[in-house]
C-alpha cells in the first residue's frame, strides 16, 4: 500500500469512479497512463494509487471532458448498513422522529446527521468508535427530549 492510501471514503469513491470512467470510455491501460502522465500538476504519476484526493478530482474532470457522465448506481441508493450498531442508530433516529425531535426520518437525513458528527456520510463507513459516538449522542438527545416532555 502506498503512503497515499488511507481510509478516506472520498478517495475510494473517486478511484472507483475513475475506474468506471475508464471502462465506459473503453480506455486501455496504456492510454490511461499516458493521459495521466500528460496532465499538469500530477508530477508524472501514472496510477491512482499515487494521487491525492484533489488530484483524483482533476483526473475525474479530465475523464468527464472525454465524455464520461457520472450516474447514480443502479437503484440510485446504496444498500442499508445492516450491522448491529447501524440498526441501533436507525432505531434511535426513528424513535426521535416519533417523539417529534427529528423532522425527516429518511436514511438520507440520518446520513446528513451522521456526516455532521463524524465527517462520514454513510453508516456503512463508520468505524465502531464513530458509531458508538453517534449512538451515545442520539441517546443523550432522546433523554433530553423525553426528560423535557416528561415522557
Amino acid at each position: 500500500m502506498s503512503a497515499m492510501t488511507s481510509s478516506n471514503p472520498d478517495r475510494l469513491r473517486y478511484i472507483k469512479l475513475i475506474h468506471v470512467a475508464r471502462r465506459e470510455l473503453r480506455m486501455d491501460d496504456d492510454t490511461y497512463r499516458m493521459m495521466l502522465a500528460g496532465m499538469n500538476g500530477l508530477d508524472g504519476a501514472t496510477s491512482t494509487a499515487d494521487l491525492s484526493v484533489p488530484n483524483l478530482v482533476k483526473v475525474l474532470e479530465q475523464l468527464k471532458q472525454r465524455g464520461f457522465k457520472v450516474r447514480p448506481n443502479a437503484a440510485g441508493k446504496r444498500p442499508k448498513a445492516n450491522d448491529e450498531q447501524s440498526k441501533k442508530i436507525r432505531s434511535l433516529w426513528l424513535t426521535l422522529h416519533g417523539l417529534g425531535a427529528v423532522r425527516d426520518p429518511s436514511e438520507e437525513a440520518l446520513g446528513k446527521f451522521v456526516l455532521s458528527m463524524t465527517k462520514v456520510s454513510a453508516l456503512q463507513w463508520l468505524t465502531a468508535v464513530q458509531a458508538s459516538r453517534v449512538i451515545e449522542n442520539l441517546k443523550q438527545w432522546q433523554s433530553r427530549v423525553t426528560h423535557k416532555e416528561g415522557v
